[in-house]
């Protein structure tokens, strides 16, 4: 896992081909005004998805892992909570994985949880589970998958 502000979002660009091509997106755009939906950046290796996501209260929160992409998650409007443990100590699966969506839920309770500020990224990679949207009210988002 990363957090970083986006303004240093540079400084991750080696990690993945692709990274840099998500990041100059993000930097290049009003993201206020970019539009609910998907947005294909390089096919099905890159999109991006902006949702209204209702937050919920930590307890509520169900841990999430992906085998197929990267996920790179930044709240638009207000902070936003997350969830993180290291994927081999979960050990509650909340139903089998589902290859369709790339992701498993998991009922073990994060490790830690910590907020995500407005202008911060989050990179969640398939060695971590997170648990997102914790907090109260609605937070406009932005999730980005990175094929591996």
């Amino acid at each position: 896992m990363i957090i970083g502000s986006l303004k240093d979002a540079s400084r991750y660009i080696h990690i993945h081909p692709l990274l840099k091509k998500a990041f100059d997106y993000l930097n290049s755009s009003d993201l206020t005004k970019i539009e609910l939906g998907k947005i294909e950046l390089h096919g099905s290796d890159l999109f991006l998805i902006v949702s209204d996501s209702s937050l919920r209260a930590e307890h509520e929160a169900k841990l999430e892992v992906h085998d197929e992409y990267i996920d790179i998650q930044l709240p638009i409007t207000i902070t936003e909570k997350m969830g993180w443990s290291p994927r081999n100590i979960l050990e509650i699966p909340a139903g089998d994985f589902d290859s369709n969506k790339d992701i498993r839920f998991y009922e073990d309770m994060p490790s830690v949880i910590f907020p995500v500020n407005v202008g911060d990224f989050v990179i969640f990679f398939p060695e971590d589970a997170h648990a997102p949207c914790i907090g109260e009210g609605i937070v406009r988002k932005i999730v980005i998958k990175v094929k591996l």
